[in-house]
């Protein structure tokens, strides 16, 4: 559990019991349990179990219901999990899923003093989530400004002892494609662009030629590479004749 902890990021957690019943040495912190909550909703059966209110199983052939004890699920619109706990140190403590119309949160309550407190603040917390913000496509803005940059810089960059004289470019996959951000500050998205315009040949295909830089405000999104879309030759002595060859009768009617 702790190697899979430090392979996601969690550096403020350590476990030291399998049951997570209060131990000075057995932590986390609000911000990874979502974390790895987010991991574990990728496991379809861990999302499928989260999401089940109630199920009857059979012990000796005896029949026995068991139900969920997250009090948000089927009475909160969209909630699909996750877990109640509670312990007399971390008290009341709640992490719930909710899904609206293709968006999803988690949401994450600890140190309720009751269970009523922990299913309010996880409520205000969803529906302010869900008021405040939105989901924009960050892909799609960044394609559509490269590909205009494209258009003016493309043509500036130029290779000595190049083969071929065209260059094109193309922008590497983002990593960041949909990214949620308050309602009414898409405004405030900035996408730079920063290229270096000359080169020697040859140059092979992804050669870094730049980068393109998502801020939100001040704040650097990501950064994205601009490479060379296809391999680029030197000319070979036999470039340089075909060349001499065809600048030959500009050259003999300059001098007629």
């Amino acid at each position: 559990m702790n190697k899979k902890a430090c392979e996601l990021g969690m550096k403020n957690t350590n476990f030291v019991t399998p049951h997570g019943l209060d131990n000075d040495e057995h932590y986390t912190t609000a911000y990874e349990l979502a974390i790895l909550t987010d991991y574990a909703l990728n496991n379809s059966k861990f999302a499928e179990i989260v999401n089940t209110k109630s199920c009857t199983i059979n012990i000796n052939g005896i029949a026995r219901a068991i139900n969920n004890t997250n009090e948000l699920l089927g009475n909160l619109n969209g909630v699909n999990g996750v877990k109640t706990g509670f312990t007399g140190n971390a008290m009341r403590c709640l992490v719930t899923s909710c899904t609206r119309e293709g968006n999803q949160i988690i949401t994450v309550v600890l140190g309720a003093d009751t269970k009523e407190k922990r299913t309010i603040d996880s409520t205000k917390l969803i529906q302010y989530a869900f008021s405040n913000y939105e989901r924009i496509n960050l892909e799609e803005i960044a394609k559509k400004e490269f590909e205009k940059w494209k258009q003016i810089n493309e043509k500036r960059i130029y290779i000595n002892k190049g083969e071929n004289k065209k260059v094109e470019l193309e922008l590497k996959a983002i990593d960041n494609k949909l990214i949620p951000i308050k309602k009414g500050e898409q405004k405030d998205i900035q996408i730079e662009m920063n290229c270096i315009y000359q080169y020697e040949a040859p140059l092979i295909k992804g050669t870094k030629v730049g980068n393109l830089i998502i801020k939100n405000k001040e704040k650097i999104i990501e950064v994205v590479d601009i490479v060379i879309k296809e391999d680029i030759k030197k000319k070979t002595i036999r470039n340089y004749m075909f060349q001499f060859f065809e600048n030959l009768p500009t050259c003999l009617d300059f001098y007629t």
